[in-house]
């Protein structure tokens, strides 16, 4: 079992490992092991999520999610296999805690009329700014 939340948490087997061949540098190491992971989370069959953060994690996941609904998650830091494999992890957790936070309404407000005064004589600043670089009349 996989801890997010008081509510959450994921059965292991809800998530799906492959380990690939890591890009970049790393010399003959980097051509024999495969330590780079890709973790594979199906959002929407999950039976984990509530429906709130499986939408949520939808819109969050943005390209990393595929056309079938599984979020694809590429770990290759770490030359280590264990490391790339928790830090994969951690970032799914990371990214479902994200989606269980739900945004606070927004409550609509008044500009002050302070802030309209400053405004206005800002603008009326710029004016005189602007007026002042005018050419001089033709006497």
């Amino acid at each position: 079992m996989i801890y997010i939340n008081d509510s959450i948490t994921l059965d292991a087997r809800e998530i799906q490992e492959d380990f690939v061949r890591a890009s970049g540098p790393g010399g003959q190491n980097v051509n024999k092991v495969s330590t780079a992971v890709q973790l594979r989370f199906d959002v929407l069959r999950s039976p984990s999520l509530p429906e709130y953060v499986r939408e949520r994690l939808m819109a969050l996941a943005g390209r990393r999610l595929s056309n079938d609904g599984i979020l694809v998650i590429s770990a290759e830091r770490f030359s280590s296999q264990r490391r790339n494999r928790d830090d994969a992890l951690a970032r799914l957790v990371e990214l479902i805690r994200s989606a269980c936070e739900v945004d606070k309404p927004r409550r609509a407000t008044r500009p002050t009329l302070a802030s309209k005064k400053r405004r206005l004589e800002g603008k009326q600043r710029r004016g005189i700014i602007k007026k002042t670089r005018q050419p001089v009349g033709s006497e």
